[in-house]
């Protein structure tokens, strides 16, 4: 059954994947980058957690090459964080930390459901509560990132 989950979250990434694509071809450049950006830090902190046995993930995609979630770190994750961009394009700053801590919130119970009913990710260490806490700050940090990204090459300036 977690396999048939696994699968099951693959093909529902690929389609928000497509569709956050060409959604809004405008901003297919920013999204591709925060996507590649997702993935390389949350890669960086999954890698960490669990090397240091503060969860495991007894089921997943590749494992005997992968001790980490690739599912979620380098491709659900990042697509997530895309449409968090996106729909935060024109935003305040306060509307940001609100969508911020909404998809932080909607993430974080997916994966407490996973961690009681399935074998998806088991906590040793770990609590929901730093997966929030660590899922918001990533998803915020990239998100400035990509305001001063935005900002240095809208101004018209190089260096």
């Amino acid at each position: 059954m977690d396999r048939l989950i696994l699968w099951t979250l693959f093909i529902i990434g690929i389609a928000l994947l497509g569709v956050s694509l060409f959604r809004k071809p405008a901003l297919m450049k920013d999204s591709l980058l925060v996507f590649a950006l997702k993935a390389y830090f949350s890669t960086f902190f999954g890698v960490f957690v669990v090397e240091a046995h503060m969860l495991d993930y007894p089921v997943r995609f590749l494992p005997s090459y992968f001790d980490t979630s690739i599912l979620f770190e380098y491709f659900l994750f990042p697509i997530v964080c895309v449409y968090f961009y996106q729909t935060t394009y024109y935003s305040s700053f306060g509307v940001i930390l609100w969508q911020c801590a909404l998809y932080t919130a909607a993430i974080t119970i997916v994966e407490v459901l996973c961690e009681k009913y399935t074998d998806l990710i088991e906590y040793h260490t770990w609590t929901w509560w730093y997966s929030f806490l660590t899922i918001f700050f990533l998803s915020f940090f990239v998100r400035m990132i990509m305001l001063v990204v935005n900002k240095k090459f809208s101004s018209g300036t190089s260096s």
